[in-house]
């Protein structure tokens, strides 16, 4: 299943930055499936990250958040790519990377501590590399409901099915589960998996 999973999104309609001129082409609700330059299974794009969006009508701006807007606290995807960069760097600044400013209270809390002048550098970093390594296909999923419980089938289907390479920035990861599983992601890898049957309804939602 999980050969044929990577053989059906190989065969999509790939994006890669610069997108926003093709923006058209993708739906405003639906799931996001990623590749990572390098990375392979057997012949094939290795898929090394799952998403979607819990808001509605927001397919797009998630994306731009992931590839363009440069706020970690925006995007736990920006957030995993640079505790990497930064663990594989053995950069110290990695115990403030963890720490977020989005509530007010984080914000009074967290914000002296930060390095902004660092950050709005290392932001910029973290852009080159996902735009220069990560391409993604997408598929429409108009319900909520719908898109959450297919990602969730994705990522328990494909998490721990795949080998990384030994260059994978993955493996610098501070976060024993994405090293593990082969995906950038953490939440959602032990869950249940697609039947036979779920897999027959999942291709037919993809015609």
């Amino acid at each position: 299943m999980v050969n044929e999973l990577i053989k059906i999104f190989n065969n999509f309609e790939r994006f890669s930055y610069p997108f926003e001129n093709r923006l058209y082409l993708i739906p405003e609700n639906g799931i996001y499936v990623q590749f990572e330059k390098g990375e392979k299974h057997n012949e094939l794009d290795r898929i090394v990250r799952v998403g979607t969006d819990t808001g509605e009508n927001n397919l797009k701006k998630r994306l731009i958040e992931h590839f363009i807007t440069e706020n970690k606290n925006r995007s736990i995807f920006r957030k995993n790519i640079g505790r990497a960069l930064l663990n594989k760097e053995n950069n110290p600044y990695l115990k403030y990377w963890e720490l977020d400013t989005t509530s007010k209270a984080d914000k009074e809390k967290n914000f002296k501590l930060l390095d902004h002048e660092f950050e709005a550098k290392f932001e910029n970093e973290i852009s080159n590399y996902i735009k220069t390594s990560f391409s993604f296909c997408v598929f429409r999923v108009e319900t909520k409901e719908q898109r959450l419980f297919w990602e969730s089938k994705l990522i328990s289907t494909l998490a721990f099915k795949t080998i990384p390479s030994e260059n994978w920035l993955g493996n610098f990861s501070t976060k024993v589960k994405i090293k593990q599983s082969g995906l950038w992601q953490v939440q959602g890898l032990n869950k249940s998996k697609l039947t036979n049957a779920e897999f027959d309804d999942f291709k037919k939602l993809l015609l």
